[in-house]
């Protein structure tokens, strides 16, 4: 089929998520290798977002699509209840071996979403209390409950489950900037207090916040945020779904700052999106609570041989490839030539990163920080630097006043000066945009 058929039949018939659906126009996609995708006609695209921030080892390992056949051809699907596969018991040991601390039981979903639905009702059923803490700049998914835990717009669109609160972030927009970690930290004792400590269960939290604008928190938030669900006997959640495996320089994100959360939620990068998985780990104590109860949850396609076997793989990928110090070797470049961009553009009113893990967030004046597309919304001249990046064959995603550098962990330093190039010619239409 040709890229306009592909196109035109996928909008007859499929919805796309996220987006008014008379304005949809995908990008077909033919074919994928490395850093770069295809389209049928042949225009070449560097995938500089890891498409939703998950193919970490990049695209078409022959070493994943094999473990896959392999598996496929053995057994494809077993009762998860009743029945276990060396794939899903090889999969827990060596999630074990590479998570933080005493976390060292898995319970596998079908993506992030569902790992955090099912973190919650492990810190409920664990603590006996019924809330949730959750940040307002997060995402956690678009299940029931994950909508409810996420704090940015997209939980507008349906009415939220019972049971959450919002607590703010340190950073409160290119305009305000940071609080410090004392203030970030008082204010969330507050809220803790007002609240009932002895009515909340848990507090979910993006270790590094992904599609907010990739905000690393400051140092001394991560460990204070941690002595203070010691303090009130409340579960720290960390959310890695997109800030783990690799994506920071580290395996997981949370490892920046030396915290072991009580339960920690991925996907994404567990198998880079060559097929669904995710997963909560949790600490051996929390695991213990239901060594003699019923564990309340249960999904028809957890620990699916074929994802496991996926996920085997792609762990080996990492560390055959050196893949999380690449991260951190390539993040230092990506720094470099973000700050580069910032220093020559003066539409860039912030840089942010961490290992691969990055935004550029533009403004109308350095002097006002008046962001380039208001909170929630766009602007003629956002619209025209995506515009831009995708007629040169760059691929991110461009939202409100930022968008993102994300590639794969694989990428060269040649191909990383590639996309970057791409970025810098683009810069100038905003550039242009201040000056009306």
């Amino acid at each position: 089929m040709t890229g306009d058929e592909i196109v035109a039949l996928s909008r007859r018939h499929t919805i796309s998520e996220w987006a008014v659906q008379s304005a949809v126009d995908p990008i077909p996609v033919a074919r994928a290798k490395g850093v770069y995708f295809w389209t049928p006609e042949g225009k070449r695209f560097i995938d500089f977002n890891s498409q939703l921030m998950c193919v970490n080892i990049g695209h078409g390992d022959p070493r994943v699509i094999e473990a896959i056949r392999r598996q496929a051809e053995a057994v494809c699907y077993v009762t998860p209840g009743g029945m276990t596969t060396e794939a899903r018991a090889r999969l827990g040991a060596k999630l074990a071996e590479v998570a933080p601390g005493d976390i060292n039981v898995f319970f596998f979903t079908n993506g992030g979403a569902e790992a955090n639905e099912n973190a919650f009702k492990i810190a409920r059923a664990h603590t006996g209390r019924p809330k949730i803490l959750a940040r307002y700049r997060s995402y956690h998914g678009a299940t029931a409950a994950a909508i409810s835990a996420t704090g940015d717009p997209r939980r507008w669109s349906q009415p939220p489950a019972p049971g959450f609160v919002h607590v703010l972030d340190p950073y409160h927009g290119v305009r305000r900037g940071w609080d410090s970690a004392e203030e970030a930290l008082r204010q969330l004792e507050e809220i803790i207090q007002l609240e009932g400590p002895q009515t909340i269960a848990g507090f979910i939290l993006e270790t590094v916040t992904g599609t907010n604008g990739v905000l690393v928190p400051p140092d001394g938030y991560m460990q204070g945020v941690r002595a203070l669900c010691d303090k009130y006997g409340i579960l720290m959640i960390a959310d890695e779904v997109m800030s783990g495996f690799g994506r920071t320089g580290t395996w997981f994100a949370i490892e920046h700052w030396g915290v072991v959360p009580d339960l920690m939620t991925m996907a994404k990068g567990l198998t880079s999106g060559y097929v669904p998985l995710g997963a909560v780990g949790l600490r051996q104590a929390i695991a213990d609570t239901f060594r003699d109860r019923m564990f309340p949850g249960g999904l028809t396609y957890s620990s699916h041989p074929v994802a496991c076997a996926a996920a085997l793989a792609t762990l080996a990928v990492y560390e055959e490839d050196g893949l999380i110090e690449r991260a951190r070797e390539r993040g230092a470049l990506m720094r470099q030539l973000l700050d580069d961009l910032a220093a020559r553009h003066p539409s860039v009113g912030a840089v942010r990163s961490i290992g691969l893990f990055g935004a550029v967030e533009l403004v109308r004046s350095r002097r006002t920080m008046e962001p380039m597309a208001p909170f929630n919304g766009t602007s003629p001249d956002m619209a025209a630097l995506g515009t831009f990046f995708r007629q040169e064959g760059l691929f991110t995603f461009v939202r409100w006043n930022y968008f993102f550098t994300n590639p794969p962990l694989c990428i060269t330093e040649a191909e990383l000066r590639e996309g970057l190039a791409i970025i810098d010619r683009a810069l100038d239409i905003t550039d242009e945009a201040m000056q009306r």
